[in-house]
């Protein structure tokens, strides 16, 4: 067990190194006209150099590649730490759901920048959606008598219609073009997209760090939550609200198609072995990284999508997961 443990400890300080490290580059990037961080940055990008020429590679030079790795690290950190209450709250599908309306937003988005001229952020659109669309899922769950699935289902089958509708409304208009956000790219991966990823990631770590407890009281006894007076509209509120952000910021690598995967897969693998939820939520986020890391290395070596390469990475984790698992059923502790 102290083994385990240390492995543990060593994966979580190495992920927030390569963290900080991504951090550090998406800053420099961001700051690279201005004084010493146009040196220092172009001194990473001096080391990505020497890389290409050690592995055989013509990856790491270019500065668009360490932007969509630094945006994958984020995903591989935050997607599963977000997706643990969820999975454990039988709330999987709602990734795959706010995916779609943030699709939606694109749709609208690119509608609105090819008929008007209109230059802005996409993702600063699909983002906007993506919020408004969690805040009408909860919305519905809460007023009507339904299964809770079927708010659900409704959000994701009608904004994915809406979308394909401003989709091919827009088809003959010049700027028009969806595949990217659907399939992902590590090419589409914009300085701001980096950035905003980087930014919103900071904030959903830091919330769950300070709402740690309370959100762990409404994903395993609701009502007693509710009997404590924990305001748990609110906690709900602010859980589906984070996954709308990652989902929006995980659409840029994994596309509105493959998206949910992040949240479900490495929480499922970690699932498999852990035997506490806080063991849950530190395997999975080392699961997450194990899988960006490892399909970024599929994808590079294979000259492949990034995005299809870190899902199968992922499930090949969760199969190895369930083959070494001592367990048929997880008995998971709350501590």
């Amino acid at each position: 067990m102290n083994l385990r443990r240390t492995a543990e400890f060593v994966g979580i300080g190495a992920t927030g190194m390569l963290a900080v490290l991504m951090l550090a580059f998406v800053g420099l990037e961001w700051l690279r006209g201005y004084g010493i961080a146009g040196g220092l940055y172009d001194q990473f990008i001096f080391f990505g150099m020497w890389m290409d020429v050690y592995l055989g590679t013509n990856v790491f030079s270019h500065g668009f590649m360490w932007r969509s790795i630094a945006t994958a690290v984020f995903i591989g950190i935050v997607a599963p730490l977000v997706g643990t209450y969820l999975v454990h709250r039988e709330m999987a599908l709602i990734g795959e759901t706010l995916a779609h309306t943030a699709f939606a937003g694109v749709a609208f988005g690119l509608l609105f920048s090819a008929t008007t001229g209109w230059d802005g952020s996409l993702l600063t659109v699909a983002l906007v959606v993506g919020v408004l669309g969690a805040l009408g899922v909860q919305w519905l769950t809460a007023r009507t008598n339904t299964y809770g699935d079927v708010p659900i289902a409704i959000m994701l089958t009608g904004s994915f219609a809406v979308g394909t509708l401003l989709i091919s409304y827009g088809r003959g208009l010049s700027g028009v073009n969806i595949e990217e956000y659907l399939f992902g790219s590590a090419s589409y991966v914009t300085t701001g997209g980096s950035q905003l990823m980087a930014v919103l990631s900071l904030l959903i770590v830091s919330v769950v760090a300070l709402t740690y407890k309370q959100l762990l009281f409404i994903t395993f006894d609701e009502q007693a939550a509710r009997v404590a007076r924990l305001n748990v509209t609110w906690y709900n509120t602010l859980l589906i609200v984070m996954t709308a952000v990652v989902v929006v910021g995980a659409m840029q690598i994994l596309g509105v198609i493959l998206v949910a995967a992040m949240l479900v897969i490495p929480v499922a693998a970690a699932s498999q072995v852990a035997h506490s939820f806080k063991e849950t939520l530190i395997l999975s986020v080392l699961f997450g990284q194990l899988s960006v890391l490892g399909g970024y290395a599929i994808a590079i070596n294979q000259g492949l999508p990034p995005g299809g390469s870190i899902v199968v990475a992922a499930i090949v984790i969760y199969l190895v997961a369930i083959f070494g698992s001592s367990r048929s059923v997880s008995a998971l502790s709350t501590h």
